[in-house]
């Protein structure tokens, strides 16, 4: 299987669980409806979830920027940056993204927008500084492959679908909370108190189960990337020393989100690290041990 085939069939299986998720998301407001006795919350639900995922697809990439402090830069701010984006982009067939900076002393980096027209890339001053040219190419490859996969999108969307399951869930919990004992009566009956119960159980592990969904499909889009990154610039070693110098790096990034963390092309929660299975399961990111022997272990004919 070579590499785009498996581009392909990652993304068709990220679609698939994205439509599987849309409908455990209306199952979730249907058993609440049925609980409440009122068919308006499955439609008040569908309505804010469009509305949400709206909001998401055109104002997602401002809103992560703000939030990370970027600042765009032009050519004369930094030629050799603007360069090596614009040259890996004639290689990959990308439109040049809008490029941004983050005064901030941690390296890193990450790409963000609704589609290569209207995308970005943004960098720390601690990356600009502390790498190499064929690494910070290393780089920047990596991030034009998520935009080049449609990567950005996909992780905008799993956001606000875990957003929306985990404010729906937690309305359920805090209605039920208040909902009075002589209402309880009203609806009673055993099938009433499982469907309720089944409700409770919904409305509190659906969105743990969201959060792993969304750290999952993170976790496969860097391997993706990666792989993409290498073959876009033909020098492994240069993302893979790259990764090496950013995950080493001691320096926490001055503004830490847990929204956005999955974004940036090495987590940015210095405490996200951990080799057991469970500790596996809740990081943003791979091992970086696990990417750097991948990136190394490639063979590409240049």
């Amino acid at each position: 299987m070579t590499l785009y085939t498996q581009q392909s069939k990652n993304i068709r299986k990220t679609w698939l669980l994205m439509s599987v998720f849309l409908i455990v998301v209306v199952g979730i407001g249907w058993v609440f409806s049925q609980i409440y006795g009122n068919s308006s919350f499955v439609v008040v639900a569908v309505v804010f979830s469009l509305f949400m995922n709206f909001f998401s697809y055109w104002f997602s990439d401002k809103i992560v920027l703000a939030m990370s402090g970027a600042r765009p830069i032009k050519r004369e701010d930094d030629i050799e940056l603007y360069r090596i984006v614009e040259n890996l982009c004639i290689t990959a067939g990308l439109k040049t993204p809008k490029i941004y900076m983050i005064d901030d002393p941690s390296p890193n980096a990450f790409a963000t927008g609704r589609n290569q027209e209207h995308a970005a890339v943004a960098v720390t001053s601690g990356l600009r500084q502390m790498l190499k040219k064929n690494e910070l190419e290393g780089v920047i490859a990596h991030e034009l492959s998520h935009i080049g996969n449609k990567d950005i999108l996909i992780s905008t969307i799993i956001v606000i679908l875990v957003g929306f399951v985990a404010l729906m869930s937690d309305f359920f919990l805090r209605a039920q909370f208040f909902r009075s004992r002589k209402d309880d009566r009203e609806g009673g009956g055993q099938a009433q108190m499982i469907l309720m119960l089944v409700g409770i159980i919904l409305a509190i592990l659906t969105p743990i189960a969201a959060k792993l969904i969304q750290l999952a499909i993170s976790r496969k889009r860097e391997f993706l990337a990666d792989a993409s990154g290498a073959l876009l610039t033909r020098y492994p070693e240069g993302l893979a020393s790259a990764l090496e110098k950013i995950s080493n790096s001691q320096i926490s990034l001055k503004r830490i989100n847990k929204a956005t963390a999955h974004l940036y092309i090495s987590s940015p929660l210095k405490g996200d690290k951990g080799t057991n299975w469970l500790a596996k399961l809740f990081m943003t990111h791979p091992p970086a041990e696990e990417r750097i022997d991948i990136l190394r272990g490639m063979d590409i004919i240049k």
